[in-house]
């Protein structure tokens, strides 16, 4: 079963509490967490005080996705908020083999997240080590943009690797996922798809209605 994992980032951020208290009890499985610093992208979001907000709201798992250069020097604190899985991208600082040690030795899982203008193969050799592969379908940096066709083939070359190796890790799709773009995720062997705007501009009404129709 395909899990979904509503971006806060396109949340009502006055109303946080009740938005993720809403998906987390009309299915969703993961609560996505997208950490910018205006460093690395464009644009400054959240911090660790966000997690350790929504870690007393929610008990389902809180996605953390580091969008920020450097990386290790934060790792301690998010894990210390209540992060379940943290992801990263590895051309954001020096030593990625460093960085998955240190978030899996506290008992945290681990993820790595690919930009449009990484391939596949320049992050192969973490794959082995990860929990979770982040597929980037926009570029990361702002919220709303149209999903990017051009990565799909990513997705299929991880779940090739998967099979060959024999490795566990999800497969995650972050950027522009709606129902139709959710259905060519799937067909592909995706595992979780990131929703931010498709579910959180709509009314909470309809929560649960498009939740369910990303599956």
């Amino acid at each position: 079963m395909i899990k979904i994992a509503p971006s806060i980032l396109a949340a009502d951020l006055i109303n946080i509490k009740e938005e993720v208290q809403l998906v987390d009890n009309n299915g969703a499985e993961y609560i996505h967490i997208d950490v910018m610093d205006g460093h690395y992208v464009p644009n400054i979001t959240f911090g660790p005080n966000i997690v350790k907000s929504l870690r007393g709201v929610t008990k389902k798992v809180l996605d953390v996705h580091l969008m920020i250069s450097p990386v290790i020097n934060y790792i301690d604190s998010f894990i210390k908020a209540g992060s379940d899985i943290i992801s990263f991208h590895p051309e954001a600082d020096k030593d990625s083999n460093e960085i998955i040690k240190k978030i899996k030795s506290n008992n945290c899982k681990a993820g790595i997240a690919i930009h449009p203008n990484i391939q596949v193969k320049d992050i192969i050799q973490y794959v082995g080590d990860v929990d979770l592969v982040v597929v980037m379908t926009v570029i990361p940096g702002f919220g709303g943009q149209e999903f990017m066709k051009s990565e799909v083939n990513k997705i299929l070359e991880l779940c090739e690797i998967k099979k060959e190796k024999k490795l566990n890790f999800e497969i995650e799709i972050d950027g522009g996922i709606n129902d139709k773009t959710a259905k060519i995720c799937k067909e592909n062997g995706a595992d979780v798809l990131v929703a931010g705007s498709y579910i959180f501009s709509n009314n909470k009404d309809n929560y649960k209605t498009l939740i369910d129709s990303l599956r």
